[in-house]
């Protein structure tokens, strides 16, 4: 190899190349037992958790890595995709080890100091192992959440693994402002899939940290049993500010996985009119319109102009499916009260000039559905129209809310797609 020294926080986000110098995935972890093994007082370094397309994590020994190098790790060969499991004495550097407090025994001075970053070696016998430990003098600063990371201060110094103490205990909870930054890049999704990838304790750290918009994106991309547990140990009234950034339908899903005493107390903690729609969307059954529809779509008058219409669609909080069909009702343009007029998508409105009103362009052909229909024929009804948004209406043809495609198909995929490869269950990385 034409490195044999690599600091493990740089190597996150890297590109792996098989041999033909195809593009395999990124580095997203390495791989320790801390425990010392092989004959030698310093932990192996195993393997790296690479991101494969699709989101999947998969193990990736270093024995099969022949350089890294250059902004790169190449391996011998095609991985083996199935997707990683992290087995027992196994250690995540970067998810577990980074910023954990630790005592120094250097130069005859012992001291207390945080985990900034960890070295890997590469021996004469191919084995990588951790020889150095890059730490920060001091207990780490308390980190105000919603702030970008400050600069840590306090002195640097890199010292051998065998002057550490406390690497492998968890002990008190630990600061995140190096894990963050290892995962600030990332997008929401793969956020949400390093979180999970997390032990429990480990993953209310994290989200302890995040700004509520962030942990809030995150939470409607992770599974039932990591949001449940991340929401209910967080107190009372930032659980109800998370609660007000998720989006409507995926909050009213969340609420609905907690205990019902537990679920009101969080209700009674918001904004009434944040909790109002909340309250409506857990009357209905689940697998209904109502009980798949958001309370939020895109809603605009026919007065409002094209240029308006396109200045609204732009949000960033809006998913694409949601963007894509603008509901056209009477005043007040509030769920449940407007009457839908019809609507518009956002292919017409690009086609249209600027100060041109919406209500001339209406499409009236889309028939809306009813909040008691079945996922089953609302599903018809998107192919049908070949549509991924659709209007919710009641008798009367009041807007209710809007049903997006992405909702459909997290109702109709199992509750476990989000961690399924569709590979056996007994195949482990080796």
């Amino acid at each position: 190899m034409s490195s044999s020294r690599v600091f493990v926080a740089r190597l996150n986000g890297l590109s792996v190349f098989d041999p033909l110098g195809d593009e395999v995935g990124r580095v997203r972890d390495v791989v320790t037992t801390l425990a010392p093994r092989g004959g030698s007082n310093t932990p192996l370094a195993v393997g790296l958790v690479v991101e494969v397309p699709g989101r999947r994590r998969i193990f990736l020994p270093l024995t099969r890595v022949t350089s890294i190098d250059s902004g790169q790790v190449i391996t011998t060969s095609q991985p083996n995709m199935h997707r990683f499991e992290q087995r027992r004495g196994e250690t995540l550097i970067l998810a577990e080890l980074l910023d954990r407090r630790v005592t120094v025994r250097n130069d005859g001075d012992t001291f207390a100091a945080t985990v900034e970053d960890l070295a890997i070696d590469l021996e004469r016998n191919r084995d990588w192992r951790i020889t150095k430990v890059f730490v920060r003098k001091g207990e780490p600063e308390q980190r105000q959440r919603g702030l970008r990371l400050r600069r840590r201060t306090g002195e640097t110094l890199l010292v051998d693994i065998e002057s550490v103490d406390g690497l492998a205990r968890s002990g008190p909870a630990q600061a995140v402002d190096a894990l963050l930054e290892a995962y600030e890049d990332l997008k929401t999704t793969d956020l949400a899939e390093a979180i999970h990838d997390l032990s429990s304790k480990r993953r209310g750290e994290v989200a302890d940290a995040l700004e509520d918009e962030r942990l809030a994106d995150v939470l409607e991309e992770l599974p039932d049993d990591d949001r449940v547990e991340i929401l209910i140990n967080l107190s009372l009234d930032r659980a109800a500010d998370i609660l007000e950034a998720m989006q409507p339908d995926d909050a009213t899903d969340l609420l609905s996985e907690l205990p019902e005493a537990k679920a009101e107390q969080l209700l009674q903690r918001m904004e009434p009119d944040e909790a109002a729609p909340l309250r409506r969307l857990l009357t209905y059954e689940e697998n209904t319109a109502g009980g798949l529809m958001t309370s939020e779509p895109v809603i605009l008058g026919p007065d409002a102009s094209v240029a308006e219409a396109l200045a609204v669609v732009r949000r960033q909080e809006l998913s694409p499916a949601l963007a894509s069909l603008i509901f056209v009702t009477r005043p007040p343009h509030d769920t449940p009260t407007g009457k839908l007029l019809g609507v518009v998508h956002i292919q017409r409105l690009l086609r249209e000039p600027p100060h041109e009103p919406i209500g001339g362009i209406l499409d009236k052909a889309i028939d809306s559905v009813s909040d008691s229909a079945s996922l089953a024929f609302v599903t018809r009804q998107l192919a049908a129209y070949n549509l991924v948004a659709l209007p919710v209406t009641d008798s009367d043809g009041r807007l209710l809310g809007g049903i997006s495609v992405d909702d459909v198909l997290d109702h109709l995929l199992p509750d476990d797609w989000r961690q399924r490869d569709d590979l056996p269950e007994d195949v482990t990385h080796v």
